[in-house]
């Protein structure tokens, strides 16, 4: 049995200190939008608490779908190299960026340096979509975060991803594939917050298959389907990690997954944040 951890969208902070010329264009509205509420949604106590309860249990992996920054600040960076640490050695995380870690292209290169360990396959390369393969399951990491204008937070993968991700998924197919991504693969697309080339993924997956796919980007979470070649795929996607709030569907969260590659079968339970600050099993 391997058990696969998913958390997604810590936004961690505080935000290092901007230079002023830092601040500029989509960063400068990110930045006030910081600085007016969403650092106050976000809780790094609350961060602190899902990362213990999710090692006390023992996943052998853990996915990461994106967004662990805010506006892409160089500074930003090595924090969240050293918040991926306390998730476990890079071969055990595996990093699928998002939209807010991807902020500008001058936000590229630092991600890059910095994260990379975190984002390559087993052959060492660092290119989307990558393979890690671990006791029967095939790890398969893709990257929807680009650079936007102000107040866009869409996706997209792009043909070189697309066609790499094909001919991963038909490599694997003996495996247990899942597929992670940031922004939602069956919500629909063309919008300011969604997935653009949706409809090219999903139509991979419905050729060639996969047991599973997993994201983060809407704060909630979902458990929705996509057609596969032998029967629905599950699309799990879950809270913030970091997100406080009355909001049940949106408090902090995370999945626990079991994937059994000899009867090729997958269980999943999430962990939600209570208001008393205590974590409850949710059903899968």
């Amino acid at each position: 049995m391997f058990r696969l951890a998913h958390l997604s969208d810590p936004h961690i902070g505080p935000l290092p200190k901007p230079l002023w010329r830092e601040l500029i264009g989509k960063r400068a509205t990110g930045y006030i939008n910081w600085r007016r509420g969403r650092s106050r949604a976000h809780d790094m106590d609350a961060l602190t608490a899902l990362v213990e309860d999710m090692r006390a249990h023992h996943p052998d992996h853990v996915a990461m779908t994106g967004d662990i920054c805010n506006i892409g600040l160089p500074g930003e960076f090595p924090m969240a190299a050293q918040w991926l640490g306390t998730l476990g050695r890079p071969s055990d995380v595996s990093l699928a960026p998002g939209n807010h870690d991807t902020y500008l292209r001058s936000s590229l290169g630092h991600m890059t340096r910095e994260l990379s360990p975190w984002m390559c396959g087993d052959d060492g390369v660092h290119a989307f979509p990558y393979l890690r393969r671990r006791d029967g399951v095939a790890i398969i990491g893709l990257c929807t975060g680009v650079p936007t204008l102000p107040f866009v937070a869409a996706g997209k993968l792009g043909l070189n991803q697309l066609a790499r991700l094909e001919k991963i998924l038909q490599e694997t197919r003996d495996d247990m594939r899942v597929v992670l991504l940031h922004h939602p693969p069956v919500d629909g697309g063309g919008g300011i917050r969604n997935l653009g080339d949706h409809r090219a993924f999903v139509e991979i997956l419905h050729r060639e298959g996969a047991e599973l796919v997993l994201h983060g980007h809407s704060h909630t979470i979902s458990r929705k389907s996509t057609p596969g070649p032998k029967g629905p795929i599950p699309v799990l996607g879950i809270c913030s990690a970091s997100s406080i709030g009355r909001n049940p569907r949106r408090r902090a969260a995370y999945y626990l997954i079991d994937i059994d590659a000899k009867s090729r079968r997958i269980a999943f339970t999430a962990r939600q944040l209570g208001v008393a600050g205590q974590f409850n099993t949710l059903l899968g």
